[in-house]
């Protein structure tokens, strides 16, 4: 174990509160909230969340725009033991419902933008859940200021390495999102091997900005590792590309993480040439694909390091890493080599490592997979194998210098901007709408979001649906990141003997001449 003081999440605003109490944590919106302050306000929240009869172990939702009191929150949950659940904002009503449901949570809470969903959400819960008003006020919502500065003093319980600190929502294969439950044991180890990842051991004296949303692995682990290093977080609830190009010199940025689709965007932005970059040490970026040109053009205008993380939700986000040093030639294809003491490999249905070159399933074992999926044993006993290695999904190789690529999904999971899509979701969604006989869903290429969501539709027998149709059908069902961009219609879909449709198949055309990659 590390000598870091730093060892559970909870250590990051109890030791920097002591130690550098003085010092910003976040800023957010002209508002600055120091560790000393991080530190008295979550231990409010824990006295709160007791008073409301939250147990060890229980989950505590939320859903809306992220600020300060997102780290407030959490970080109070996590001193009473309770699991923090944060809900994806671009979600349907239904599929909001679902997870409040799932997560058992009876606290909710709910910022002023998402109300009145959360007003429809409640009424779809089959139980009764106290809704927390964070930020702003109505009937329906309890004031969180006013109950956090009322709250008694805590009993602050030592945490075990296995309570679930952390609950992440992901979509499912089957249409049902699945609870990736992360615990203080996986975050330990998360916080000690960051530090032996180039690049992303922080300085104390960094800023760190957080554009990534904060249901997102990516969101939350970029925040705590700025914290754990006793930096400074600077938090922008929205991606605006011209907010973020004056932020980096206004707020001297010296770490980001970056979706590919947010470093298009901002390449694209009118002033990138001439923005403020000096400050700039490093730009992480993944979660979905990125061609080389951008890459490239990234790495001239921002002039600073690039590291690339592959990891899932359920490893904690860690995985391998391709460092700065490492973003040449042929490798600039690559996702890189695992992070130190971690275990990776390439698999083959049976679980038997490949030889390097062969394609076969990465798997990832170490200490930083997830506990398991929520309510979910047999999700759970599909992902990790019996001896302990994940398996990620995706497909590729490993060069001879242990260098992995990946290849193309096992699964068809969609990657649109940095969002999981799941193609049978999109699907149940679609079947149903007047005029549809059977559907399919692909990604096809995009030059902006690196993949689109196309349904392929088989018309019902003497109709003839209009694309603009299919795709209204589908948004009033779901997510509209969900939803098809483009509706092709055919006479009928490829299946095998055992009806399964072959997606890779009705992709091909498509993705003529161009490698389908996972970033």
């Amino acid at each position: 174990m590390s000598d870091d003081p730093i060892q559970l999440l909870i250590d990051i605003p109890r030791v920097h509160g002591r130690d550098r109490g003085g010092r910003v944590a976040v800023h957010f919106e002209g508002r600055d909230l120091t560790y000393a302050e991080l530190d008295r306000r979550s231990d409010q929240v824990a006295g709160m969340l007791q008073k409301l009869g939250v147990k060890p172990g229980d989950r505590v939702a939320w859903l809306g725009r992220p600020s300060d009191a997102w780290y407030e929150i959490f970080f109070g949950v996590a001193k009473a033991r309770a699991c923090f659940a944060p809900i994806n904002s671009r979600l349907a009503v239904p599929e909001i419902a679902f997870i409040l449901q799932d997560s058992g949570a009876d606290v909710f809470f709910v910022t002023p933008e998402f109300f009145a969903a959360a007003e429809a959400v409640l009424n779809q819960v089959d139980r009764e859940v106290l809704a927390i008003g964070v930020g702003g006020s109505a009937p329906a919502f309890m004031s969180y200021a006013d109950l956090r500065d009322a709250a008694p003093a805590p009993t602050l319980d030592d945490p075990t390495p296995d309570d679930d600190v952390l609950q992440l929502y992901t979509s499912g294969t089957t249409g049902l999102p699945k609870g990736v439950r992360l615990s203080n044991a996986n975050y330990t180890a998360f916080l000690n091997l960051r530090a032996l990842v180039d690049g992303f051991s922080y300085e104390p004296d960094d800023t760190v900005l957080i554009l990534m949303p904060m249901f997102h692995v990516a969101g939350t682990n970029i925040s705590f590792a700025g914290m754990a290093s006793g930096g400074r977080v600077v938090l922008q609830a929205e991606f605006a590309p011209k907010n973020v190009l004056d932020a980096f010199g206004a707020e001297r940025v010296a770490h980001v993480f970056l979706a590919p689709v947010m470093i298009n965007a901002l390449l694209q932005t009118p002033g990138v040439e001439q923005a403020d970059f000096s400050s700039l040490k490093t730009v992480s970026y993944g979660a979905s694909p990125i061609s080389e040109a951008v890459l490239a053009k990234a790495t001239e205008v921002f002039g600073c390091g690039f590291i690339q993380f592959y990891g899932m939700t359920e490893t904690t986000g860690a995985g391998t890493t391709l460092a700065p040093a490492e973003h040449r030639g042929e490798l600039l294809r690559s996702c890189g080599r695992p992070w130190a003491t971690l275990e990776t490999r390439i698999a083959d249905d049976e679980g038997n490592e490949v030889a390097p070159g062969e394609i076969g399933e990465i798997e990832i074992r170490g200490p930083i997979v997830m506990a398991g999926y929520w309510n979910r044993p047999e999700a759970t006993a599909d992902t990790i194998r019996p001896d302990g290695w994940l398996r990620t999904g995706d497909a590729g190789f490993m060069d001879k210098d242990g260098f992995f690529f990946v290849h193309d999904r096992v699964k068809d999971m969609i990657v649109s901007g940095g969002e999981n899509v799941y193609p049978a979701e999109v699907e149940n969604a679609i079947l149903g709408c007047p005029g549809v006989a059977d559907a399919a869903v692909i990604g096809v290429p995009d030059d902006r979001w690196g993949e689109a969501v196309k349904a392929i539709v088989v018309p019902a027998p003497g109709a003839a649906p209009r694309p603009e149709d299919v795709i209204a059908y589908a948004r009033q069902r779901i997510a509209a990141y969900k939803a098809p961009k483009t509706v092709d219609f055919i006479d009928a879909l490829p299946r095998n003997p055992s009806g399964k449709v072959l997606r890779r198949e009705l992709r091909k055309p498509y993705w003529e001449g161009r490698d389908r990659k996972v970033g």
